[in-house]
């Protein structure tokens, strides 16, 4: 199959199309023929080498955490889907993405109304808001400030909060303010320092950022009990959780969200979609802030 390798870790001209091989998915495992596969912050880490200890990537190694495609073969202990089902897959442990073909452990039903590039852009991002929220406890009439709010994972923490009758305060750009705002959060300029832009303490804080003011969020929490961050790697200076999937929980997580898009309770921003032979270009530009946004490889 046509897939995008690593040739080691790097600048994204790492990145190679290459032609490589896939056995066959194990006995808990789909495999499934890819329309679409996600690319997100994290793969430009493990990329350049800055998430080695947590997913070490060899030569010849596959990046890619969510896709969506049509179930091909299914494994001996799988009774839930068929081939020709159509499917989202979280690929949390072994990757995989970007590629023609891939094995997935986790998976979640594609509903008709819901399109390809949505299923596509959905787990990796759907699984972390649902699972940070759940781990933050986050209650009705409580305050939650996200930290990159107009972000994949923080747009749908958002609307999932907001739903739950939370106030959201969210730190943005400002030409993001109306974005936010429509899902009903109150957007803060994230320029700003975090204690002057914040009105007032808050309950709990995501940070699906990595790149902000840790401290003055555990400030504004009193404390970082209730302080959660995706990705950034001072979190644990701080005493913050850096939080990962939780395997038994992904399944749940997954049906929340595919539920809440095919309810049209949870909406999706549109992602920018452009061939998989163009994998380095997407990460060069997205590392030079040249393109911003979700961005789909298809296949």
């Amino acid at each position: 199959m046509r897939a995008i390798t690593i040739t080691g870790y790097g600048p994204p001209a790492v990145l190679q199309v290459a032609d490589v091989e896939i056995g066959p998915p194990a006995a808990h495992q789909i495999q499934v023929v890819v329309q679409f596969a996600g690319v997100g912050p994290t793969d430009l880490a493990i990329r350049a080498g800055h998430l080695d200890a947590v997913y070490p990537l060899h030569p010849g190694g596959i990046l890619g955490f969510e896709a969506a495609g049509v179930v091909d073969t299914v494994g001996a202990d799988v009774d839930d889907v068929a081939a020709g089902d159509e499917v989202a897959v979280f690929l949390p442990g072994s990757l995989g993405g970007y590629a023609e073909r891939v094995n997935a452990d986790f998976w979640v039903r594609k509903p008709a109304n819901v399109p390809w590039t949505a299923a596509a852009a959905l787990p990796a991002s759907g699984e972390a808001a649902v699972r940070v929220l759940k781990q933050l406890r986050l209650a009705e009439g409580e305050t939650l400030l996200v930290l990159g709010g107009n972000g994949s994972v923080g747009a749908i923490a958002t609307q999932l909060a907001v739903a739950r009758g939370a106030k959201v305060i969210s730190a943005v750009r400002p030409a993001d303010f109306a974005a936010v705002a429509e899902r009903g959060a109150v957007p803060i300029d994230y320029h700003r320092p975090l204690g002057d832009a914040v009105p007032g303490p808050v309950d709990a804080v995501l940070d699906a950022s990595g790149r902000s003011d840790l401290p003055a969020a555990v400030a504004l929490a009193g404390g970082a009990a209730r302080v959660i961050s995706l990705s950034d790697p001072r979190a644990a200076q701080v005493g913050v959780t850096l939080s990962g999937p939780v395997e038994a929980g992904i399944p749940a997580a997954l049906r929340e969200a595919m539920d809440g898009v095919a309810a049209g309770t949870l909406s999706l921003a549109e992602p920018t979609v452009v061939p998989l032979d163009q994998a380095a270009d997407v990460h060069t530009r997205l590392e030079n802030g040249a393109l911003r946004g979700k961005v789909l490889l298809q296949l």
